[in-house]
């Protein structure tokens, strides 16, 4: 690049020049922190020319300095400029056609028109060396600026993680508590475990992997890993956390699949490792504490049972005008256990086959949804269930139908009026002496409450209990949670929460309730 030519690059320059001013450099590094590929790099230098340099720069080229209404024609710099302009044509005034004289900038803008000519100059003459030593110093700068953003440029492509993929993370730490009224105070020896108020600090550490090909398809690979244990870490319990994992502090993979569009209409999904509940259009629900899991799957735990596993997916969104409502159909196919065991395999009667459908409608503020899933042996079917162990998983034989209906709506803006979440679901498992299971749940939230960006709300329900075993096995308990979630940053919430549940089975049939403080740090 020749002198004249990088000197083009002195308008985009001033962009930064006058804002460093008055604002720090984090801003500049921050925005570049937030470009991943050449293409972002490029809309980013072209987007601060528009923003930075519309007060000066128009569109069109003009022919005349004359159009300069507001220099005097008696300054020597205006006669130099004139001779330049109605030779070569190279200087871009306002758009109204006047130049804002008289103000700070004018020395800087001055030399911004200078160097607009200077790639079409084929001769230095004396007025153009004239010109040069006058603006000497503010060319310098504007040089100096336009080094600076190339080298930023250049280290930014040489340190981006990917053109293709994106990082993105999640850690959540959770301090949790859950007295346990009939426990031995003190307990020593065989009743440890039976201590009271006892609390717990665990955490949930989630890497996503995001890749694109065509900007429309994506490949995502998850890496997690947590330490929750029993009564928050497990799914057959009532109290068990929407962030839990099993994992024991063990990074696994828990997510690998790849979507892409078929048409405007239809996506296909297929991995090693997906999700029955991720392959939806639209969950029915607004409500979001992200504290129990029950209340986050629309009291159809049965239904929305987060089948994890081999499979595949098919999604279809009618594609209407934006801003009218639209109705969904989703389907997928699960094997829970099957994927890696060659004995088993992904398709026979025992892999922990889910098949889930789901038909839905959603406008710009509401929802609803009709749902059904079929689980065969290995499957779960009582989620979050107030149930005795044996009932949460289908055993040898046993198969399961579950249905639920769920809907939501919600205030167009934030208002005393708070968004309304309930949903229903039904299981029946054959030859499971836990019969008919049933569970339901209702959710009011808040938005914006007490300052921007946090929400308050809570929820009631019964989570799923065997309306027809015998009372060894079910306890028609209520459970009840309440929340408020301070949004510190963009990046970085906390959220306590309480949660009730009387009637309890696995607490002997007490009452009980609990805690927690969730903070979580988005990246």
């Amino acid at each position: 690049m020749n002198p004249f030519q990088r000197m083009l690059l002195a308008p985009a320059a001033l962009g930064l020049v006058l804002p460093a001013v008055i604002a720090p450099e984090t801003a500049a590094a921050g925005e570049f922190a937030s470009l991943h590929s050449r293409e972002d790099i490029s809309a980013y230098m072209e987007q601060q020319e528009i923003d930075e340099l519309k007060a000066w720069r128009s569109k069109n080229q003009v022919t005349s300095v004359n159009q300069f209404s507001d220099i005097r024609p008696t300054d020597w710099a205006y006669q130099a400029l004139s001779n330049l302009v109605e030779k070569y044509g190279c200087v871009a005034g306002y758009p109204n056609g006047t130049y804002k004289g008289g103000q700070a900038m004018t020395r800087f803008e001055a030399a911004a028109l200078l160097n607009a000519c200077l790639d079409r100059v084929t001769e230095v003459t004396d007025e153009l060396q004239r010109l040069m030593d006058e603006f000497k110093k503010e060319l310098a700068v504007l040089k100096g600026r336009v080094d600076g953003l190339e080298a930023k440029v250049g280290t930014l492509e040489s340190q981006q993680f990917s053109t293709t993929t994106k990082l993105r993370g999640e850690a959540s730490f959770i301090i949790a508590g859950l007295p346990n009224n009939n426990a031995t105070v003190g307990g020593t020896g065989a009743d440890k475990n039976n201590r009271r108020n006892a609390t717990t600090f665990n955490y949930d550490y989630r890497l996503s992997f995001d890749t694109s090909y065509t900007g429309k398809d994506l490949l995502r690979g998850r890496l997690r890993s947590g330490n929750f244990t029993t009564p928050f870490g497990s799914s057959s319990n009532i109290f068990h956390l929407d962030k839990a994992t099993g994992t024991d502090s063990d990074v696994r993979i828990d997510r690998l699949f790849y979507t892409f569009p078929v048409g405007n209409e239809v996506k296909l999904t297929a991995g090693a490792l997906v999700r029955n509940t991720e392959l939806l259009s639209f969950r029915p629900q607004v409500y979001d504490s992200g504290l129990l899991d029950f209340f986050g799957l629309s009291g159809a735990t049965g239904t929305y049972n987060k089948a994890t596993g081999a499979g595949f997916g098919f999604q279809w969104k009618q594609n209407v005008k934006k801003g009218n409502p639209f109705l969904t159909f989703d389907a997928s196919y699960i094997s829970s256990r099957g994927f890696g065991d060659s004995s088993i395999g992904a398709f026979s009667e025992d892999s922990g086959i889910n098949v889930t459908t789901q038909l839905g409608a959603r406008g710009q503020n509401w929802g609803a949804a009709l749902a059904y899933r079929y689980g065969t042996e290995g499957s779960q079917v009582g989620r979050d269930g107030n149930l005795a162990s044996s009932l949460v998983s289908l055993t040898t034989g046993q198969t399961s139908n579950s249905v639920s209906i769920g809907a939501f709506w919600q205030p167009t803006d934030a208002s005393w009026m708070p968004s309304i979440s309930a949903g229903y679901g039904f299981s029946d498992a054959s030859g499971s002496s836990a019969g008919d299971i049933q569970s339901w749940m209702v959710g009011f939230q808040w938005k914006d409450v007490f300052q921007k960006g946090n929400s308050a709300g809570f929820a009631f329900g019964q989570a799923p209990f065997a309306s027809n075993a015998t009372s060894e096995q079910s306890s028609e308990s209520f459970l009840w949670e309440i929340f408020y979630k301070y949004q510190v940053t963009d990046k970085i919430s906390i959220t306590p929460g309480i949660f009730y549940a009387p009637s309890y089975q696995a607490a002997g049939g007490d009452s009980t309730w609990g805690g927690v403080i969730q903070t979580t740090f988005r990246f």
